[in-house]
Order: structure tokens, then C-alpha cells, then sequence
């Protein structure tokens, strides 16, 4: 096992493996409504010695996704967008990333646009939790200008001049977008 003090999908493939397995279990378990998918993954880690960064990121995923399931199971949205919402108010923005993309693959029109721009704030989100501020700010642009193209389908759901102005200043607190998540439960999960 090698010792590693951070966890850093970018730069270490066990990282980048956990975080893609979880991702993906936890697209099943949205569809599914059933976390069994996730446990197995967070199983079939748990059962190898792992430096505690990534012990810590099982943990805490294991439980934003548990709080995720469960406030979709109350509200239960069968809006793609409405789901992304949640997922991204629990500041999973890898998960909110690969969650969108699947849908904007079969989008149309404004719909895939604003897929499209959120797919591309989350990862901004991504990079600026990693400390790639470059990054973030590239990605960010672009998702500024898709934004602005879908500003009123957008706001359908949340105000997206507050995303707009988020993103321009590379703030790294990101918005609520759903309305419906509790903030201080989200910053607890980070």
C-alpha cells in the first residue's frame, strides 16, 4: 500500500479508482433507490489495507449518499435535473458530473445545454477541491457561457446568476441549488 496524506483522484490511481467505483454504484443506487450497490464497492475496498484519506472518503461518500437516497425518497423527483440538484447540494459534484452526463446523452435543445453547463460547474467544483485553480477557471468559462444561454430554463429550479457570479469569482463555498438540502449537513460531509 503506498502512504499517501490526501486523497487525489487527479494523481493517484487508487484514488481515481474508489472515486470512479463509488460514482458509478452510486448512479445505480439513485436509479435503483437502493444503496446496496454502493455498500458492496465501499465492501470490496474495505476488505484491503487503505491509507486513512481514503478510508475517510468511503466514509464520508457512504454517508452524503445515505442522506441523498433518503431526501430523494421524501421528495421523490423523477426530474433528472431536480435529482442533480440534490446531489449537488450535498457538494458530491464528481457524482453530479457523472449523474447529469448520462441524461444530457439523450437530451435535446436547451435541456442538453443546461446539462451541459452544469456538468461543467461541477467540475469546476472538482478542481477547485483540489486545489487546481487553472483548471477550475477554464471550466468555469465555459460553464458561465452555457449558463447564460439557459439562464431562464434554469431558473425553473434556483437562481442561476447566483451559480453565475459563484463560479466567476471561483468561489470555493458553491451554492445550494436545490432549495431543499440542509447546508450545515452538507459542510459536514466535506
Amino acid at each position: 500500500m503506498d502512504s499517501i496524506d490526501r486523497f487525489d483522484p487527479f494523481n493517484n490511481r487508487l484514488c481515481r479508482n474508489v472515486r470512479n467505483a463509488l460514482s458509478e454504484a452510486f448512479a445505480a443506487a439513485v436509479e435503483s433507490k437502493d444503496l446496496r450497490p454502493v455498500t458492496d464497492v465501499v465492501r470490496a475496498f474495505g476488505d484491503q489495507p487503505l491509507p486513512d484519506c481514503v478510508s475517510d472518503y468511503l466514509r464520508r461518500r457512504l454517508g452524503a449518499y445515505e442522506a441523498v437516497l433518503m431526501q430523494l425518497d421524501a421528495v421523490a423527483p423523477a426530474d433528472p435535473l431536480a435529482v442533480a440538484l440534490v446531489i449537488w447540494d450535498r457538494r458530491l459534484f464528481f457524482e453530479t458530473h457523472e449523474y447529469l452526463e448520462q441524461h444530457w446523452k439523450s437530451a435535446t435543445g436547451d435541456d442538453k445545454r443546461l446539462f451541459q453547463a452544469l456538468i461543467r460547474a461541477a467540475g469546476a467544483y472538482v478542481h477547485l477541491e483540489q486545489g487546481n485553480r487553472s483548471a477550475a477557471e477554464r471550466i468555469a468559462g465555459k460553464a458561465i457561457a452555457g449558463l447564460l444561454h439557459v439562464k431562464q430554463r434554469l431558473a425553473v429550479y434556483t437562481d442561476p446568476q447566483h451559480l453565475i457570479d459563484k463560479l466567476k469569482s471561483l468561489d470555493p463555498v458553491p451554492p445550494m441549488l436545490s432549495g431543499t438540502a440542509d447546508p450545515g449537513a452538507s459542510a459536514s460531509r466535506r
